[in-house]
């Protein structure tokens, strides 16, 4: 609960203000969350429970939707700004023969880029992704380099085509991806583009109880 509603219920509301998404799905294999989505009338629809990761499950309830374009919001970002999605779609509506889109946000603490549970990513001048890691890149050389190169994190929101999504899981997992244990490398390592565009929405995502109580205080200067 955050401000008298469930984490699920604010992301669910927050995505239904972006303008540029038709319709909005809860996936889940959790009997918790199903009745919780039931609960305040968002559709829902119950997934198989073997899928590994986010991705397929997404990809499970694509397959039945008549869409082109698939966004993948996480049920931990109750401060995901509508904004920000509707940006990523439309970097995807401009270019059909990119495959998969995300965001990516400005680094200002160096804290952040040290820290392995940011993931960090570099784009070339067309704006798509050359690499993600949880190390900290690009490598700086001296004091000088490090103030004026820009550095920036990774948000984990995903754009896809929705073609590109159903044929995903079965493309074969890389080294890259298994090292860093990062998913959407298995698109660089397979050569497709992936879009990356830059926001100004500072990702909160819920992962541990000091997470939403960070989250709660947000709410509560609202």
């Amino acid at each position: 609960m955050i401000a008298g509603k469930t984490m699920l219920q604010h992301v669910y509301e927050r995505a239904l203000q972006a303008r540029y998404l038709s319709r909005t799905i809860i996936a889940t294999d959790d009997d918790r969350i199903y009745d919780e989505a039931c609960r305040f009338g968002a559709p829902v629809r119950r997934t198989r429970a073997d899928h590994p990761s986010g991705t397929d499950r997404v990809a499970e309830v694509a397959s039945a939707e008549n869409c082109e374009l698939v966004v993948n919001i996480q049920g931990d970002e109750p401060l995901i700004d509508p904004g920000a999605v509707d940006a990523a779609v439309l970097s995807m509506l401009d270019a059909p023969e990119i495959p998969m889109g995300t965001l990516k946000k400005r680094i200002e603490h160096d804290q952040e880029h040290s820290n392995p549970n940011v993931v960090k990513v570099v784009t070339d001048r067309k704006g798509n992704a050359v690499y993600f890691s949880r190390s900290p890149i690009p490598y700086t050389r001296d004091e000088n380099e490090l103030r004026s190169t820009p550095r920036y994190k990774h948000i984990g929101l995903y754009v896809y085509q929705k073609d590109f999504l159903l044929n995903y899981s079965s493309l074969p997992v890389g080294p890259l991806e298994t090292a860093e244990r990062l998913e959407q490398l298995r698109a660089i390592e397979n050569g497709y583009a992936i879009r990356v565009v830059e926001t100004e929405y500072e990702s909160l995502g819920v992962d541990t109880p000091e997470d939403l109580e960070r989250v709660a205080t947000l709410f509560a200067a609202y």
